[in-house]
């Protein structure tokens, strides 16, 4: 591997793309620690330390690595692109002008990349006007200081218009890295943000009762995690697929033998996320009512991270999700049908709607064993750090699957084009 690396930095167009993607990741960073305007660096920061680890906001701060609690320029991160793409995607379903553009082809895709766009930037201005305007009261419950001292309309207009700004920069960051870089440029900023975060979160275990154990059985499972992840992440089913032998003119085309990979966790993360969007929000309710009242405390018990309900709950969201998600982004007849057109079949199944029928088959019996894979690699760290008494909902299951998934892809991206100059790549 450090030949390969060495290979990798001699190579002058693949050396200049890879130190201009660590470049870009290197400002997003810095954004990061740029405090918003008006934002007291010092009242954040004594906030924080007395900020808890167990609702969305603090999930939403793992992915921008910090900077969301820190109220910086790069505050909401990349999450708004995150939640527009994923909303256009399911808009696929609801509205056949966005089917039909997704069959269009390149121009097609630029134009979903632009409505992706706008939705970001009207997203960033909903989500930095929610964040502005509860920063002095529902940002930091367990705060007495205010992150935005004097706060008036006029600061608050500023601080809006500042992040999301800085979203709108983030995005523009990560289509660099995209397009002159090494890598999806906007998973590989998510990896920065979660990689950032991950000293700070050793640490705090470090400080907590338990020390050196609890840190040493920590780094165990996160390492246990890892290999499943990275077996589970690797793992394909092959349907074969052979093509008939078609002759045009003088030249004979097809006669080929392929296959369709199909991944065990086709869905990703994205049904994580969901789940913990949604069992978050009732934590987010309890907020804005009285403590005293019997639906709060109803559900404060029922749906905190520790209770037995919330993680069932958890669990059963992840599989629905998993099979919801798969269903939109995975189109059987569309398949079944190009196979068709070229001449193409699966050895054994007539060509067309049995071929369809085949492949949902398949996907459904695999979309089992993903979901379960998700279920239980988000569940293992939140019983593991409910048993030791440790507040993290930040760092789990789900951000090692990114960081694996990520890590794997940008691996691969970089030995494809080593092999494209002969030398040995990554991957052996």
């Amino acid at each position: 591997m450090f030949k390969a690396l060495v290979s990798a930095f001699r190579t002058p167009d693949l050396r200049r793309k890879l130190l201009f993607t660590m470049l870009i990741m290197a400002i997003y960073r810095l954004g990061t620690y740029l405090p918003a305007p008006f934002v007291s660096y010092s009242n954040v920061k004594q906030c924080l330390d007395q900020q808890g680890g167990a609702d969305l906001l603090t999930m939403m701060n793992m992915f921008s690595g910090g900077a969301l609690l820190q109220l910086s320029v790069f505050a909401l991160g990349i999450m708004p692109y995150i939640t527009s793409s994923i909303i256009v995607q399911l808009m696929r379903v609801v509205i056949p002008r966005f089917e039909e553009l997704h069959k269009e082809g390149q121009s097609g895709q630029a134009k979903l990349t632009e409505y992706t766009r706008y939705l970001t930037i009207f997203l960033a201005v909903l989500q930095a006007s929610v964040m502005v305007s509860i920063a002095n009261s529902q940002l930091f419950p367990l705060c007495n200081l205010d992150p935005i001292p004097n706060a008036s309309p006029w600061k608050y207009l500023i601080t809006i218009l500042t992040v999301t700004a800085g979203t709108a920069l983030v995005m523009w960051l990560g289509e660099q890295i995209t397009e002159r870089g090494v890598g999806n440029g906007m998973s590989l900023l998510i990896f920065t943000g979660i990689a950032a975060s991950f000293p700070a979160m050793l640490t705090n275990v470090y400080q907590s009762d338990g020390g050196v154990s609890r840190l040493l059985i920590v780094l165990a499972m996160f390492l246990a995690i890892t290999l499943v992840v990275v077996f589970v992440e690797q793992s394909q089913r092959r349907i074969p697929v052979q093509y008939a032998k078609r002759v045009v003119g003088r030249r004979t085309y097809g006669g080929t033998s392929t296959y369709i990979p199909i991944k065990i966790n086709m869905a990703n993360v994205i049904p994580v996320i969901f789940a913990s969007s949604i069992l978050a929000l009732p934590q987010m309710l309890t907020q804005f009512g009285d403590p005293n009242a019997g639906w709060v405390q109803w559900l404060s018990l029922n749906f905190a991270p520790t209770s037995g309900w919330y993680l069932l709950a958890y669990a059963l969201l992840i599989i629905f999700f998993a099979f919801f998600y798969t269903s939109i982004t995975f189109n059987p007849e569309e398949i079944a049908d190009n196979m068709k057109r070229y001449g193409g079949f699966v050895p054994g199944i007539r060509a067309g709607q049995p071929t369809a029928d085949y492949l949902r088959y398949v996907i459904n019996r695999i979309n089992w064993v993903g979901a379960l894979y998700l279920a239980t690699i988000a569940l293992i760290p939140q019983i593991v750090f409910n048993a030791m008494g440790i507040q993290s909902m930040a760092f789990g299951g789900t951000s090692i699957i990114i960081l694996v998934g990520v890590g794997l892809q940008t691996v691969k991206d970089i030995d494809a084009q080593l092999q494209q100059r002969h030398y040995e790549g990554f991957l052996r």
